[in-house]
């Protein structure tokens, strides 16, 4: 008995860190958690409880990133063509520029991006350093895609992803996986 007690206790321990990325945040089969953000765009504030039952992609992005800029058609394209499936983007704005944050330049960029999906404001990048960010990696602009369950199911490290490229036909693989379970 106390050796199946024991077993199963490095299983468990097994199981949880290998959910964790090699150098820290949310791996692939992590539970996300949920998110510490203030001002909501296009939306009332939203938690991930209340998603709970929809893939959600999660995008981290600014308003100086060419990366950024690249990726938001993909958003929007994604947005509109499975949000009756079931998938919610969110967008979280998480502010690099050396002048104050102004929620009204995020609404600005937001508009300019054609964003109509939510968008969360990440002011202290606080929800970015929990999930993903550590000082030793390269990009900010990372997106999740987070199952019915609440699991991380796919990342995205960061850059861009646009119609055509690799790295855009390998999450939309994955978002149609998601969004085929149950």
């Amino acid at each position: 008995m106390r050796r199946c007690v024991l077993s199963l206790g490095v299983v468990c321990a097994l199981v949880f860190a290998s959910s964790l990325a090699a150098d820290g945040g949310l791996g692939i089969a992590a539970p996300a958690p949920e998110w510490r953000v203030e001002h909501w765009i296009n939306s009332a504030p939203l938690t991930l409880a209340q998603l709970r039952g929809q893939v959600v992609l999660v995008r981290w992005w600014t308003a100086d990133c060419p990366f950024c800029s690249a990726t938001a058609p993909s958003l929007n394209d994604f947005h509109e063509r499975y949000a009756k499936l079931g998938l919610r983007v969110i967008g979280f704005y998480h502010h690099k520029s050396s002048s104050p944050l102004d929620v009204a330049d995020v609404k600005q960029y937001a508009k300019l991006f054609k964003f109509q999906f939510p968008v969360a404001i990440d002011p202290d990048w606080t929800t970015l350093r929990k999930w993903w960010w550590n000082g030793q990696r390269e990009f900010t602009s990372v997106s999740f895609l987070i199952d019915r369950r609440g699991v991380v199911r796919y990342i995205h490290p960061g850059g861009q992803y646009v119609r055509g490229e690799p790295q855009h036909a390998k999450l939309e693989a994955a978002i149609q996986q998601a969004l085929s379970e149950h």
